[in-house]
């Protein structure tokens, strides 16, 4: 890994960076003190989030479900 990103560092907070990416960055965070600086705000800001919950709408959600039930029954028939 050439240079470590913002979002090179935010994959591997939310735990979606490659093993690859992983052993890169944790690697610079231990001689790298701006990066790791920007670690630190970066994991403080997702901490001051909190825990996010998303749904979506029932509205939504119907018409997923309306739509599906349509393909079975044209390719039931």
């Amino acid at each position: 890994m050439q240079s470590i990103t913002q979002d090179d560092l935010l994959l591997y907070i939310y735990g979606e960076a490659s093993t690859e990416q992983t052993a890169a960055i944790k690697a610079a965070l231990q001689t790298d003190w701006k990066l790791n600086e920007q670690y630190q705000e970066l994991l403080s800001a997702k901490e001051n989030l909190g825990p996010v919950n998303v749904s979506p709408r029932k509205k939504a959600l119907d018409f997923v479900l309306n739509y599906a039930n349509k393909q079975v029954k044209e390719f039931t028939d």
